[in-house]
């Protein structure tokens, strides 16, 4: 039996099953978009970007493990999420229907044949492994990156709405367990990327825990007195109430269209990436 399901590595199995079940959970993530996309008929500023790329890195990885023979795990959960990402892009919304094909063709097509094609005529045996191993972890370590827009943008707007907390734990608790059975399996390629991923989820949470709280102190401290205005009417009693939720929305911090965007993205790339 292959290492990756060997019983002989009893820590190794719960720990790469584990990693299955956790991965299994942050690619299902996206969900509500598709399902916010599908309700209001409209694109949302739906990118599909972060499905192809998804896409790729599993494509890669699950290549990673046929050559390695010994990593069935990673061949398992990369194989469903290969399946849930190409569902994702294959009923993506009509208008980016155009650019998803064009990037398949370019990302999926190209890329992954060149870098298959290079890496089977040009090395071979544990050599062939080492190439496409590292292949894998620059891509990975490039991926993770992508929290780090996010990450500026809590610090600049003092807000946490684009960055569930529930996301940014389960990031880091999938980090945790690959980092572990790649060390069990001792496998430099599958635990040298998620030591990235748990820095960045640890400071996301971190954030998390400063930034949750600024939202309500900024509305609270700027409510005005109940006592200072008197109500006289009805009119003038609709007024106040105006006026407080005037004072409420200018309180809050806000985060622009195009920041918006930006955030749901990102959040789509950190959903995706797994090994």
């Amino acid at each position: 039996m292959a290492a990756g399901l060997s019983l002989d590595r009893p820590w190794a199995f719960t720990f790469g099953i584990l990693g299955n079940i956790i991965s299994f959970m942050v690619y299902l993530a996206p969900l509500p978009t598709f399902y916010r996309v599908y309700k209001r008929k409209s694109t949302e500023g739906f990118q599909s970007v972060p499905y192809v790329v998804a896409l790729f890195s599993a494509m890669l990885w699950i290549s990673y493990a046929f050559l390695k023979t010994d990593a069935c795990l990673l061949i398992t959960i990369n194989s469903v999420g290969c399946a849930i990402e190409t569902v994702y892009i294959v009923y993506a919304p009509k208008a980016t229907k155009i650019f998803t094909a064009k990037l398949v063709l370019l990302v999926i097509v190209a890329m992954f044949g060149l870098i298959l094609l290079l890496t089977l005529l040009l090395s071979e045996g544990a050599k062939r492994v080492e190439i496409l191993g590292w292949i894998c972890v620059s891509f990975s370590v490039s991926v993770f990156v992508a929290p780090l827009s996010v990450i500026r943008l809590v610090i600049r707007t003092k807000s946490v709405e684009f960055m569930p907390f529930s996301l940014s734990f389960f990031l880091t608790l999938s980090a945790v367990v690959w980092f572990a059975y790649g060390l069990l399996i001792r496998d430099l390629y599958v635990s040298l990327p998620n030591v990235l991923g748990f820095i960045f989820g640890i400071l996301q949470m971190a954030l998390y825990v400063a930034y949750k709280d600024r939202k309500k102190a900024a509305v609270v401290e700027q409510e005005p007195p109940e006592h200072v205005l008197p109500i006289t009417n009805r009119d003038t009693a609709q007024k106040a109430v105006e006026v407080h939720r005037t004072v409420e929305t200018h309180g809050e911090d806000k985060v622009g269209d195009g920041d918006q965007k930006e955030i749901d993205e990102n959040k789509e790339v950190m959903a995706s990436v797994e090994v």
